[in-house]
């Protein structure tokens, strides 16, 4: 028995000697770490007094929005306000507002083809009708989703994680993936032949697109906002439930009394969050359908990149002046939902 207890226990002490020294090296340097930090901030902080010591913390962040957000927001406003091929500011000419009027010169804003730049309105015209069906289909089934998964069923944690899972694949593989089942040639043409129907062109369609461009990017998001909604549901007391039923109120009633206006502030979030990512949607259509057949999925974001970086003439002031219009409409839309939350919460 002792000789097979020997070579167990020295093996327990080899290990515990491995660990001993691991976490020996890893106190040495993360002391000498702290000790470095502590000598550069004790003088700071004696010098500028522990007040302003908070600024000193922020300022690698304030940094990183200075340089990668605010200096771009900065360079692209005044590209908009210039002319020319060249891509350094100061060699381009000021021309003002030429480019704001090459986007809406038009004789008729209901027909493109009145436009001097129709590939423009037919972005706006698709960005519209995109974000319209995607937020009222996205907030309708994510509700749904967060109402069922609140409550108690079997497998609950197992049916969270799979809506949510479509959330952590990124955009070009969601578009691939549904690309290659939609494709003339793929699985649920596939099926369809299988059962004695016949191919629909899924991708060569223009209605087929967009509805499909619609579906996927809800399928891609929803358990996004359905964990918002869901945490929302959770916040909602239990006990106002219980006072609902014993007052004899029914579901629905105590969803509408209850459930709905005590979701409204999350709600708000949602529809402001979704609304963002629908109007700047663009890498999961781009590798999905590239804004095809023709114009049909051609959104704003797509032909502010085209504009700029993909056609022969690169034309950087058209693209920065079209990127200021998405900006000035998101940030109408965002106030516009902020203020009829506020509205709707202090009524």
């Amino acid at each position: 028995m002792d000789d097979f207890t020997m070579p167990i226990q020295r093996r327990r002490g080899l290990r515990e000697m491995i660990l001993f020294l691991i976490s020996s090296v890893f106190l040495f340097f993360y002391h000498g770490f702290t000790n470095l930090i502590d000598s550069v901030m004790t003088p700071l902080q004696n010098l500028i007094g522990t007040k302003r010591m908070a600024y000193v913390f922020v300022l690698p962040n304030l940094l990183v929005f200075g340089i990668f957000i605010l200096l771009p927001m900065i360079l692209n406003f005044g590209y908009a306000f210039t002319g020319g091929t060249a891509l350094r500011l100061d060699e381009r000419p000021f021309i003002g507002l030429e480019n704001f009027n090459q986007l809406f010169a038009c004789e008729d804003f209901t027909n493109p083809n009145t436009c001097v730049e129709d590939r423009f309105l037919r972005a706006v015209f698709n960005t519209t009708i995109f974000v319209m069906f995607q937020i009222g289909f996205m907030v309708v089934i994510s509700l749904v989703t967060a109402l069922a998964l609140n409550r108690k069923i079997a497998f609950r944690a197992f049916f969270r994680s799979v809506f949510f899972y479509p959330v952590l694949l990124s955009p070009v593989v969601v578009a691939l993936i549904w690309k290659w089942i939609l494709q003339n040639d793929g699985l649920l043409n596939a099926i369809l032949v299988a059962l004695g129907g016949e191919r629909i062109p899924f991708l060569l369609s223009s209605d087929w697109a967009r509805f499909w461009v619609i579906i996927i990017s809800v399928w891609a998001q929803m358990g996004f906002y359905t964990l918002i909604l869901l945490a929302g549901l959770q916040a909602i007391p239990s006990e106002l439930y219980e006072a609902a039923d014993i007052d004899g109120a029914t579901s629905w009633q105590s969803f509408w009394g209850i459930t709905l206006p005590l979701l409204m502030p999350t709600m708000l979030v949602v529809l402001v969050l979704s609304l963002i990512r629908a109007v700047q949607v663009f890498d999961q259509v781009y590798a999905f359908t590239s804004g095809g057949p023709g114009t049909s999925t051609l959104y704003m974001v797509q032909y502010i990149y085209g504009t700029a970086f993909a056609n022969q003439t690169r034309e950087f002031g058209l693209a920065a002046a079209a990127s200021v219009v998405l900006a000035v409409v998101l940030l109408v839309f965002t106030l516009v939902q902020l203020r009829l939350g506020r509205t709707s919460s202090i009524s």
